[in-house]
């Protein structure tokens, strides 16, 4: 069997079997969500250790999401009664591209009245403790709320 096209002649194969229809393989675009979903499942050992001292509102009852997507960006961990966003740096986030990107990342964030609080590597290798204080002092800042809740007694 030839075909031709444009002048060009082309010997197509001719074969018993019948032909599968021509399909292109597109790619679905990702979506925020399906970027957090990722990040989740594959976050770095120091994001794993914050999250477990920052999840099932172990901090002062605070409850934060581990990144979560907010307009295009997604924070590493957010927590909403706070609006505060802590972001985990590592020695890349330094300079260059990646610190550009973060200072408008965090100009967007407060524009919507959104606290970034970034915490190092370093610190929470360091000291955990610190780190956490820090988180709860500016949450509390943000809330209004300047002491602990009273320890619940079970009866």
């Amino acid at each position: 069997m030839r075909s031709t096209t444009e002048g060009v002649l082309y010997h197509l194969p001719v074969t018993d079997q019948p032909r599968k229809p021509f399909r292109l393989a597109l790619r679905k675009a990702e979506t925020s969500a399906d970027r957090a979903r990722d990040l989740r499942s594959n976050q770095t050992p120091p994001e794993g250790v914050l999250w477990s001292r920052l999840r099932r509102k172990q901090l002062d009852g605070l409850r934060f999401r581990r990144q979560y997507p907010i307009g295009p960006y997604i924070a590493d961990f957010y927590c909403h009664e706070a609006t505060l966003i802590v972001e985990v740096d590592s020695k890349h986030h330094v300079g260059g591209e990646s610190a550009r990107h973060d200072r408008a990342r965090d100009h967007w964030m407060r524009e919507r009245r959104l606290e970034v609080l970034r915490v190092s590597v370093t610190d929470i290798a360091a000291d955990m403790d610190a780190v956490l204080r820090r988180i709860l002092a500016v949450a509390r800042s943000r809330t209004g709320s300047q002491e602990p809740p009273p320890p619940s007694h079970s009866v």
